[in-house]
């Protein structure tokens, strides 16, 4: 069964800003997926449902304008989980509902939490990795318009890859 993503990767230059701090401390994450807000986290799926789900893909984009999102300041959930993220402090409400929107039909899937969209800088590494990267966006601070987002699919080597862009459309 192929795993599937769905999320809004970051324009230039705050793609080059995440990725880069987080390959700086360790993460070779942003090599096959970058940095992104997750509309769908990774979602095991039917070989026979791709073609559903990327027709509701382009049904989910279609029906959603583009919109605006401020990148601003960092927090963190732990303890719950060790990560440390940018907070958008502009367009929540909107990617909220382009989420929900891309988590229904063939893909809707239960959440192991509540929806909180964000953008990571820091998974899963030391906690003195995590404070660090806590102060370190602590006054991030850039702002881009989202106008499209993309499926990404886990092939049976582990690896991911870019599968599709999906534009938004006039809601």
């Amino acid at each position: 069964m192929p795993t599937v993503g769905v999320l809004v990767t970051l324009p230039e230059p705050a793609l080059s800003e995440l990725d880069g701090y987080r390959f700086g401390i360790g993460d070779q994450n942003p090599a096959e997926v970058p940095s992104h807000i997750t509309l769908l986290p990774p979602t095991e799926v039917d070989d026979g449902d791709l073609v559903a789900i990327e027709e509701h893909l382009a049904t989910a984009a279609a029906g959603h304008a583009p919109y605006r999102v401020h990148l601003r300041g960092t927090a963190t959930f732990q303890p719950v989980s060790p990560v440390v993220f940018v907070v958008l402090a502009e367009g929540i409400a909107r990617t909220e509902q382009l989420a929900a929107a891309v988590r229904s039909g063939p893909l809707d899937v239960e959440l192991a939490y509540p929806y909180h969209p964000h953008v990571t800088v820091a998974y899963d590494v030391d906690q003195e990795v995590l404070d660090r990267a806590f102060e370190d966006f602590a006054g991030y601070d850039r702002a881009f318009d989202v106008a499209e987002f993309h499926l990404y699919t886990q092939g049976a080597d582990g690896r991911w890859r870019h599968t599709r862009r999906f534009d938004l459309g006039e809601a």
